[in-house]
């Protein structure tokens, strides 16, 4: 009786030794980041990207914790488009291509002027658009003041410094589109009357938490006024020996818009009624 003989494809396996399977795994990791990673930078860097909001200038409408999505491709593409501030770095020319026009009234992430921040406000100047601020007056938009609804007066507790605030929340209107501010009882806000006259190519930002946001109006950002008392220039460094850090974003340029903020997708901050939170009713998935 001749001996049976296993064949080459019928013999099992060695077993791995631990060294074997870590190396193994290792390598299937590497595999896994290796088209993943090229992936999501191409998706984040031309399609979406999601942003945290880290304090409460866009309260009520955006709360400390929220993840956004910032739509790239609405407004088209610059070297600010690049993942982490990367622009900064990659030499790029300037300007943007395939590019969307920004609206009145969106929310939009942009790169602050002077420092690499991004930052999520509202758009409320317009290339050549006249914007005059004055305190206890609305906004008003090329001789046209936006137009104040009052909706109710809620006390809320701030994030930063756990201090219970009361707010006038108003809807407001400008133009076809409506969205939600906030006034905080007590407070000055930016404490000025000033005229801008948004520069071509170049946009005016402000938080709906108008009390409680460094923005456009603050001056610290901006070029000195004219000889009629008008801001109208950008690109100056910040005023006063201001740091950087420190300094308000000024008249943004086009080419530092990231992307319109469409959605927001979800949030990890507990939005508390017991302590008297201004809670939106929907924290998921809610447009904005």
């Amino acid at each position: 009786m001749k001996d049976d003989v296993m064949k080459p494809d019928e013999a099992s396996e060695a077993p791995l030794t631990l060294q074997q399977k870590i190396v193994k795994e290792l390598r299937e990791w590497g595999i896994t980041l290796s088209i993943f990673v090229p992936i999501f930078l191409i998706f984040s860097g031309l399609v979406y990207e999601l942003r945290v909001i880290p304090s409460e200038s866009m309260v009520p409408n955006l709360q400390v914790g929220d993840r956004v999505t910032v739509n790239k491709f609405a407004y088209g593409y610059s070297r600010n488009s690049l993942p982490f501030s990367l622009g900064r770095y990659v030499p790029l020319p300037e300007g943007r291509i395939f590019a969307g026009t920004p609206e009145r009234g969106d929310v939009a992430g942009f790169e602050h002027t002077h420092t690499p921040r991004v930052m999520i406000k509202r758009i409320i100047g317009l290339p050549g658009d006249t914007v005059i601020v004055r305190d206890g007056q609305p906004v008003a938009i090329n001789g046209v003041p936006i137009e104040r609804t009052f909706d109710r007066r809620i006390r809320y507790r701030q994030y930063d410094n756990g201090r219970y605030v009361t707010a006038a929340e108003f809807t407001e209107s400008y133009d076809g589109k409506s969205w939600v501010a906030h006034d905080i009882d007590g407070e000055t806000g930016t404490s000025i009357s000033v005229v801008f006259q948004v520069p071509e190519k170049h946009y005016l930002f402000m938080g709906d938490n108008r009390d409680n946001s460094m923005d456009g109006r603050n001056l610290t950002g901006h070029c000195p006024a004219n000889d009629d008392g008008v801001i109208d220039q950008a690109g100056c460094p910040p005023r006063g020996g201001t740091l950087p850090e420190q300094a308000s974003v000024g008249f943004v340029p086009f080419q530092n818009l990231i992307g319109r903020a469409d959605t927001v997708l979800f949030s990890f901050y507990r939005c508390s009624r017991a302590d008297a939170e201004p809670c939106m009713k929907k924290r998921v998935w809610r447009g904005l």
